[in-house]
């Protein structure tokens, strides 16, 4: 009698990629993980189409600069006709491709890494881990195109709809996978003139990060930056945690940043930008925990939560990947959950002293 398997089977990769060293340097990666099997390699974006409806890849690598149509249209092509999880593994090199590595991901790219230059020694193992890990983790996100729809953001059982007494002084984000674009929607829906210092962190390779604050300063009427040490916090500027660098908030209204070791695995981490936000600003803080996987900025979210301050955490309903939000639901960190489009709308009210709709009934 046979045996049926139980075993998952390989998730299968389309790789897009011009240059033959780095097309088989990635082919190699996919080769060496079992999590993962190469479903073709291709030169062009052209390739790729054709490819995609026939193959049903369940991810993507997509580099950026490629001959004929790039990178950037090829995202928005198949996000429209076969959405697949894409991850862009793009150059450093050069503040374009960066912006436009910023504009896949606003197109519905799910991640963006580093190309590889080598993947001898233990360094290029880890690079070739990072990788494989990356698009095995993108592979099974669910990217199916929708409409957003509107919901009753105060009907969520057990979380709070009126604050008490909210004068808030600071506002803190943060979020992973499908940041970027969650970040432009509720900082986009904020005026110009808005009344609060803004800090984020945005799980993302090091060398993108500066391209990132460039990017989102061009879609958000705020002024937006990459901290520097020391630097003041000001009503109205949003500055982002650099790359490779915890962000906290000092207890004279600046910026701090250090180099200790990563929590939840990540560095910036957005628990530590939380709990000194919690830590100095208490009852009069605004935190946000937006898009992303695994739990980094839970425990923060919810100390700001004990020391009185008002929490939010993206809706499943918008949300690429619940994981974060999700988490601070579970463990009540999070006073509301809205979905994206209903955020800045809700600080708003919040800083308009405005009273909140009371909870509405538990079953749809």
């Amino acid at each position: 009698m046979s045996r049926v398997s139980t075993a998952e089977p390989p998730r299968r990769v389309l790789i897009v990629e011009d240059s033959a060293v780095l097309r088989h340097l990635l082919m190699r990666v996919v080769a060496g993980d079992p999590r993962l099997e190469l479903a073709e390699a291709v030169e062009t974006a052209e390739e790729a189409l054709r490819l995609v409806p026939r193959l049903r890849p369940d991810v993507i690598s997509m580099d950026i600069c490629l001959p004929g149509m790039d990178g950037l249209e090829a995202t928005r092509q198949i996000m429209a006709h076969f959405p697949t999880p894409i991850v862009i593994v793009s150059d450093t090199l050069g503040g374009q491709a960066t912006h436009v590595s910023m504009n896949a991901l606003r197109s519905g790219a799910l991640a963006v890494l580093e190309k590889p230059q080598g993947l001898s020694g233990a360094a290029g193992v880890a690079v070739a881990q990072g990788i494989a890990t990356q698009l095995y983790i993108m592979s099974q996100v669910p990217v199916i195109r929708r409409r957003l729809m509107k919901v009753d953001p105060f009907r969520h059982k057990g979380m709070w709809t009126r604050p008490l007494a909210i004068h808030p002084r600071i506002l803190a984000l943060a979020a992973s996978t499908g940041g970027p674009t969650a970040f432009a929607r509720v900082l986009g829906d904020l005026p110009a003139d808005f009344g609060l210092p803004v800090v984020l962190v945005q799980h993302m390779g090091a060398a993108f990060m500066e391209g990132f604050a460039q990017w989102l300063d061009q879609q958000v009427a705020l002024p937006v930056m990459l901290a520097r040490h020391g630097m003041a916090l000001e009503e109205g500027r949003v500055l982002v945690a650099p790359g490779n660098q915890h962000m906290s908030v000092g207890t004279r209204g600046e910026v701090v940043l250090h180099d200790g070791p990563p929590v939840q695995g990540q560095r910036p981490s957005a628990d530590v930008l939380f709990s000194s936000v919690a830590q100095v600003f208490g009852a009069d803080a605004l935190g946000v925990l937006l898009t992303g996987m695994g739990e980094d900025g839970v425990d923060g979210l919810g100390r700001i939560r004990a020391r009185g301050g008002y929490t939010i955490a993206e809706d499943r309903s918008t949300a690429v990947i619940h994981g974060m939000p999700g988490a601070a639901e579970r463990a009540g960190a999070a006073c509301i959950s809205l979905p994206v489009h209903e955020i800045a709308p809700h600080i708003l009210r919040i800083m308009a002293g405005s009273p909140l709709p009371s909870e509405g009934p538990s079953n749809p």
